[in-house]
Formats: structure tokens, C-alpha cells, sequence
């Protein structure tokens, strides 16, 4: 059964929350791995936010304003 395009994008969010928590407890080790951590969780966030505004373009849902 295909994914929702609402469910992937929640799926995005949480990969990429437990990315964000697995660079930050990485940092705190002076991991050299914590800057491609953190490289990652951002490709995540990214994903998910772009999953997140197609889902609300195919729902008709207008784009939040910019800051």
C-alpha cells in the first residue's frame, strides 16, 4: 500500500529528529563524525519540510509566509 504523502513527511520529521539528537550527543563526545551528523539531520529536516509542503499543495493548503 503507498505511503501518504502526509505519512512520509511525518516519517522525514522523525528521522530527522533522531538524527538531530544523535549529532548533538555527538558533538558532545568531540565525535569527528558529529559534523557529517549534523550534515545529515539537516538533508533530513530539509526532505521532510519539502515532503510536508507537497502535501499541503495537494490539499490546497496555502504556503506559510517567510520570516
Amino acid at each position: 500500500m503507498p505511503q501518504s504523502t502526509h505519512d512520509r513527511a511525518a516519517e522525514l520529521h522523525n528521522i530527522a529528529a533522531h538524527a538531530h539528537s544523535a549529532a548533538a550527543a555527538s558533538h558532545g563526545q568531540g565525535s569527528l563524525t558529529a559534523h557529517e551528523l549534523s550534515r545529515q539531520a539537516h538533508e533530513h529536516s530539509t526532505r521532510a519540510f519539502e515532503e510536508s509542503r507537497k502535501a499541503a499543495e495537494e490539499h490546497g493548503e496555502p504556503e506559510p509566509a517567510d520570516k
